[in-house]
């Protein structure tokens, strides 16, 4: 774990940050505006209004044969009753030409080889080892060929879909319906396009970006004493913050703060890795906004507040990560500071203060608010608030499903007050860029095409899985959260809790008397969770809840905040480590964690 590789080009200008280029926000500004209009106008054609309607049952999703209802998930894959992704339809859908050889099948769900899982696996390679390698390190520092890797490897599974895919795909965008081979290759491909793309990864970039660029006007400047403790304190506050504002805007809020109070620092890369632990990840469960998981759950029927009683083991990991920090930057990296580095961080301290807090905290509280009331997904008068208005008015029972692509709309029109109207000179202070947000959106679009084959496997062989108990649902949602979106993955494993129990409570009513009985004494005890469309027992969306938020940070790609606070610290001069070398720090730390989780999940559950 030591950092003496990271830092042996450590001198007095080692800890200024260097300048970066100044972003266009005229070009960025004109950007929002034409794509606000364009939604003013399909607004006035009428066709979010429409998609709406059909993702509630009230139309018919194109290039399908049926339709049931459905509705997107925000951030993430969107799951059938059945599962997650763009699944396949069921075996007594009559549009479906059955699986050919060379595809595995199950219950009647074909699904693609297990060769499609190589596009997927070959772009985490790419990220992983190209900037290791002296031929491509600085032709991937550019975005653009970041791009080019990902949109390419998301061609081919595009391609895949196409022109070798033989059974029908669910559509889930805008509504729910089948698309068959015999409806050509560009039916097929689009299909798995609007599923990835415009359901799930518009949603998410918009989020993130709208959090990224309005924090990026706010400035904690200071520039401390760079001790364990401060730093101790630093990553506290931002991990508290995360189930408030969300782990990307907790991220924003503070890294630079951190950044700044350890520029004369030799030994860092270790602090920032911390702060990705708990900053961007672990801090983020108490609420539904902290994390994008407990969002799509909230979206599914759980109760807004429910994710506070992980309260305790939101203490448990975090307090042992915050002490363990502590520890080890007292012991071992601050006593190997040098006494030049000590005292010169101790005489170039810069006492705290808040600039752009006034208008950026509003619209920050804004997004929060466009997040939790405007889902399209979900009823506007149910929601938490609204509800209670309206009952205490005498206008129950009301329904109205925000339009598509408005919650978006909204976060957009926030980024442009914050932008048009924010202190220029505080995001010049920050150093303020959009690079660290392209390279997300780069990435990660190649990332939502990819994973779409991988997640259609998980979701068609996930009953084969021997998934009976709280702890086997938290590492297999936690595992493959470390390398999959950890949004999707808990869609999938939450449908599979709620399908289990489902299928429990049918079969102690078909067989009644005794064993129906037992069922409603073990419901009982298990606590279950009122969800749409059935139950979940208490432990089992505890498991999936935990594994997916905590288990996020076990890679740069677990959570998109991970690859932002990655690109602003390097952005600084810190060389963070590489793909694997920051899976040797989460290994080493976060496992042995998670692992304690065990015992604690065991006992508490």
């Amino acid at each position: 774990m030591s950092e003496k590789n990271t830092n042996d080009h450590h001198d007095l200008h080692a800890h200024v940050e260097e300048p970066v280029k100044e972003p266009s926000y005229g070009l960025t500004l004109v950007a929002i505006i034409l794509i606000l209009c364009m939604f003013g106008w399909l607004l006035h054609k009428g066709l979010p209004q429409e998609w709406t309607r059909i993702a509630h049952g009230g139309g018919h999703a194109t290039h399908t044969e049926h339709g049931v209802e459905s509705g997107r998930e925000h951030g993430g894959a969107v799951p059938t009753e059945t599962g997650a992704g763009h699944d396949v339809a069921p075996a007594d859908t009559p549009t479906g030409t059955p699986a050919k050889e060379g595809h595995d099948e199950v219950a009647g769900k074909p699904c693609p080889p297990y060769l499609m899982i190589a596009p997927f696996a070959l772009l985490l390679l790419a990220i992983a080892l190209f900037p290791l390698i002296p031929a491509t390190e600085h032709w991937w520092e550019s975005n653009l060929h970041r791009f080019y890797v990902a949109g390419g490897l998301g061609v081919v599974t595009l391609l895949y879909y196409g022109f070798a895919c033989h059974f029908p795909v669910e559509l889930h965008w805008p509504g729910h319906g089948v698309t068959t081979p015999e409806m050509g290759p560009v039916a097929m491909m689009w299909t798995v396009f609007k599923n990835a793309i415009i359901g799930e990864f518009i949603p998410f970039i918009t989020l993130l970006f709208a959090l990224y660029a309005i924090a990026g006007g706010i400035r904690i400047q200071g520039d401390l004493k760079a001790s364990p403790f401060v730093n101790t304190v630093i990553i506290a506050i931002g991990t508290l913050l995360a189930s408030f504002v969300g782990t990307t805007g907790a991220a924003m809020l503070m890294i630079r703060l951190l950044l700044e109070t350890n520029k004369e620092r030799r030994y860092k890369v270790h602090t920032v890795v911390f702060f990705i632990f708990c900053v961007c990840n672990c801090g983020g469960c108490l609420l539904p906004i902290g994390d994008p998981p407990l969002f799509l759950g909230y979206l599914r029927g759980v109760d807004f507040l429910w994710t506070f009683s992980l309260w305790k083991e939101w203490l448990f990991v975090n307090a042992i990560l915050i002490a363990l920090y502590f520890l080890i930057d007292t012991c071992w990296f601050y006593r190997r500071e040098s006494k030049e580095d000590k005292v010169r961080d101790t005489s170039e301290t810069v006492s705290l203060r808040i600039r752009g807090a006034g208008l950026n905290v509003v619209l920050l509280l804004g997004v929060v608010l466009a997040v939790m009331y405007l889902a399209p997904e979900k009823n506007f008068f149910d929601n938490i608030g609204v509800k209670q208005l309206c009952a205490a008015l005498g206008h129950e029972n009301r329904t109205w499903h925000p339009p598509f692509f408005l919650r978006e709309a909204v976060q957009l029109t926030l980024v442009l007050l914050s932008l048009g109207l924010g202190s220029r000179a505080v995001r010049r202070a920050n150093n303020f860029n959009f690079g660290a947000i392209i390279e997300v959106a780069a990435l990660f679009f190649g990332i939502f095409l990819c994973m779409q084959a991988p997640l259609q496997i998980l979701n068609a062989k996930g009953k084969e899985l021997p998934l009976q108990t709280p702890i086997h649902y938290y590492w297999a949602t936690g595992t493959l959260s470390s390398v999959l979106d950890n949004a999707p993955t808990y869609v999938v494993f939450f449908e599979a809790a709620k399908a289990q129990e489902n299928a429990r409570r049918a079969e102690a009513e078909a067989a009644g008397g005794e064993s129906l009985e037992k069922y409603l004494e073990h419901e009982k005890e298990a606590r279950n969770v009122p969800v749409s469309g059935g139950k979940i027992p208490w432990d089992l969306l505890v498991a999936v809840s935990l594994g997916s938020v905590f288990m996020g940070a076990m890679t740069y790609i677990g959570n998109g905040p991970n690859f932002m606070v990655k690109a602003i610290a390097e952005q600084s001069g810190v060389k963070m480590p590489s793909f694997f070398g920051y899976m040797v720090y989460s290994c080493l730390i976060l496992l042995p964690i998670f692992l304690l989780m065990n015992y604690v999940f065991l006992r508490l559950h």
